[in-house]
């Protein structure tokens, strides 16, 4: 099985971690860490992880040009990166083959490579936003495998659109949070159902439903276009 790993979480936790220790140290401690949770995976997946690629991300989102709610990430524009966070960075490249999206975030190159090989495949993140993508996902700090089917992965995509995500700047409805969210989209005969309740929770404002889908959505290609609403999929 192949792992696609988040190496930008395990940059920031580690370099967090050893903020007050050595660069050689925290090099250390990210090998150690990242062989750890390989090894972990493979006893709660069940399968054996013999490949893995690092993903980070680099310069450049397209998301920036469709946010017009917010500033995409606007909340993070201040936040200082934590000490050694170069250094780890450099490393995952230069040691471990990390690649770097450009023009798009590490998860979309997760995601892309997730659905290509399909469940020979483990998706190694904490980023409640790959739950969307259907397959083999692994928490290395709760230590837990599950499996996300085509129809959780679109129910988590509509709860998000309802809830936005803090972390990104992404607005949605304040007083809609996980449970709230999945009783609306409850009983949906189908997708083009979850959005029409996503436009009526919004008042009717499908701008906005539109932008969250396509601030949130993961590509599942290289060249896939921006996401469109069921409705206009159905007429294509």
């Amino acid at each position: 099985m192949y792992a696609s790993v988040d190496a930008d979480i395990l940059c920031y936790r580690i370099a967090f971690a050893c903020k007050d220790q050595s660069e050689n140290v925290a090099r250390r401690t990210l090998d150690n860490y990242i062989t750890d949770i390989l090894v972990r995976g493979v006893d709660k997946t069940g399968y054996f992880v013999d490949r893995w690629g690092m993903h980070l991300t680099g310069k450049g989102n397209f998301r920036e040009a469709i946010a017009t709610t917010a500033v995409y990430k606007g909340n993070r524009l201040d936040t200082p990166k934590p000490e050694h966070h170069a250094v780890l960075r450099k490393h995952l490249i230069e040691e471990w083959s990390a690649q770097i999206a450009q023009g798009q975030e590490a998860d979309d190159a997760i995601a892309i490579e997730a659905t290509k090989l399909g469940d020979d495949c483990v998706i190694v993140s904490l980023d409640k936003d790959l739950d969307q993508v259907t397959g083999w996902h692994y928490n290395f700090v709760k230590d837990i495998a599950y499996y996300i089917d085509p129809d959780e992965g679109r129910l988590r995509f509509y709860c998000q659109i309802l809830m936005g995500d803090a972390a990104d700047n992404i607005k949605g409805i304040d007083s809609v949070g996980p449970v709230r969210a999945r009783k609306i989209l409850e009983g949906a005969e189908d997708e083009a159902e979850m959005y029409r309740r996503c436009v009526e929770v919004y008042d009717g404002n499908e701008d906005r439903v539109i932008e969250n889908a396509r601030l949130l959505w993961l590509r599942r290609t290289e060249d896939e276009p921006l996401w469109t609403p069921p409705k206009l999929n159905q007429t294509m």
